[in-house]
């Protein structure tokens, strides 16, 4: 009875233990495969800000001054994801350019870059000119107080060297 029980114990304990094995050896395959994986590749969007053009912009406030019945303005603007503060500066540019296209326009020929260039150069060269005219006067007027005086003058300083 006991080589019976023993065997049968043995049958059993191996039968177990194969279940444990490949329990355990699906554990550390599951575990194993997850490490090899590495890193979640998932990348994460960036938010940028929506820039609506000028058609966008007049078709939107066209939309929203049709709204009329209550609460269907805060409706449109959940819709179109946009804020009531987006439609009043809007508002504010539309008119801004509408009053810049009303405003008279300038007639005669438009004043071109380079000959704006050439006047402001020969402003420059103008007022330089006069410049080096006082610099000449003082400079005369000191060499007349030097010989005045009996001083020597910068010409004959120069000329002894």
């Amino acid at each position: 009875m006991s080589q019976v029980s023993k065997s049968s114990m043995n049958n059993l304990s191996a039968s177990a233990i194969d279940s444990v094995g490949s329990n355990v050896l699906r554990s550390s395959t599951i575990a194993h495969s997850s490490e090899d994986r590495g890193p979640d590749p998932e990348v994460i969007e960036i938010a940028t800000r929506r820039q609506f053009s000028a058609s966008e912009k007049r078709m939107l406030l066209a939309e929203a001054d049709r709204c009329k019945e209550r609460g269907e303005l805060g409706a449109f603007l959940r819709r179109k994801h946009i804020y009531s503060s987006m439609l009043s500066s809007w508002r504010k540019q539309l008119g801004a350019a509408d009053s810049a296209a009303l405003a008279p326009k300038r007639r005669g020929p438009k004043p071109d870059a380079a000959s704006r260039q050439i006047k402001h150069l020969n402003r420059d060269i103008a007022r330089l000119r006069r410049k080096l005219e006082r610099a000449e006067l003082i400079i005369d007027a000191q060499k007349k107080l030097c010989v005045a005086l009996g001083l020597p003058t910068a010409d004959e300083t120069s000329g002894e060297e």
